[in-house]
């Protein structure tokens, strides 16, 4: 069975009750997760999805624009192609596969990945992750954002790490307690006129990283393409994504 996201079938719900209270008691929403969710879908948009109106018997309402009613129309004609997709598992793979070429962010480093564990921290979770060839990274991340994510251990996720955040060591060196590592082979370092290198690092994974390191720094390190390196990053520096 295709699981919809929430906010989609809030719509529905919207669509169906005309009514906020009546919608969020349906969808299994709180009165205020439901209205987040309309601001927030409201936002995204180009213009309203949700219209709402004031006063009245009922205490007001809700119902879809003209533009709520189109997306929520092309999202169930999308809903029916997906589960004709889904018969087929080599199609599952591939429509899995076109989702995340698909996402689009400004950190230049994108890595697929399984949520493996999660441990609450206080008000944040530290999320394990097992990527591609054996290779595990933590996350930290607020526990609102677990919930906020749906996730739980086997949840399909994009760890996204800007390359500014990269901090490279040689082999030798011992990494800050609490911080992740991952080691692999420079494969190429792009020179800046100004500001930093570009230092290409390829894993055992066959997956890339890239990050940002001043040339002096290269120098004092000795390293070059073709050296062994290791690369740590702070749990709080890896940022978490899922699949729509």
């Amino acid at each position: 069975m295709v699981r919809r996201p929430h906010r989609i079938a809030l719509l529905q719900h919207i669509a169906e009750q005309g009514s906020i209270t009546r919608a969020a008691k349906s969808a299994g929403l709180s009165y205020k997760a439901a209205w987040d969710a309309i601001d927030e879908l409201n936002n995204l948009a180009q213009k309203p999805l949700v219209e709402r109106s004031v006063g009245g018997r009922g205490g007001g309402g809700a119902k879809l624009s003209e533009e709520g009613v189109r997306v929520l129309r092309l999202y169930q004609r999308l809903q029916a192609l997906q589960t004709q997709l889904l018969e087929s598992p080599e199609e599952t793979s591939d429509l899995a596969l076109l989702s995340r070429l698909m996402l689009r962010t400004s950190a230049r480093n994108q890595l697929h990945g399984q949520v493996a564990s999660i441990t609450p921290l206080g008000r944040n979770d530290m999320i394990g992750l097992a990527l591609a060839g054996g290779l595990t990274i933590d996350a930290q991340i607020t526990h609102d954002s677990t919930l906020r994510l749906e996730l739980e251990a086997g949840t399909d996720v994009f760890a996204l790490i800007k390359a500014s955040w990269l901090e490279l060591l040689v082999p030798e060196q011992p990494v800050t307690t609490g911080h992740n590592c991952l080691t692999g082979k420079i494969e190429e370092i792009l020179d800046a006129d100004d500001g930093p290198c570009e230092v290409r690092i390829g894993l055992p994974s066959s997956q890339t990283l890239c990050a940002l390191a001043e040339k002096d720094h290269l120098k004092a390190l000795k390293l070059k393409a073709g050296s062994d390196v290791k690369v740590q990053f702070a749990p709080s520096y890896v940022l978490i994504g899922t699949p729509l």
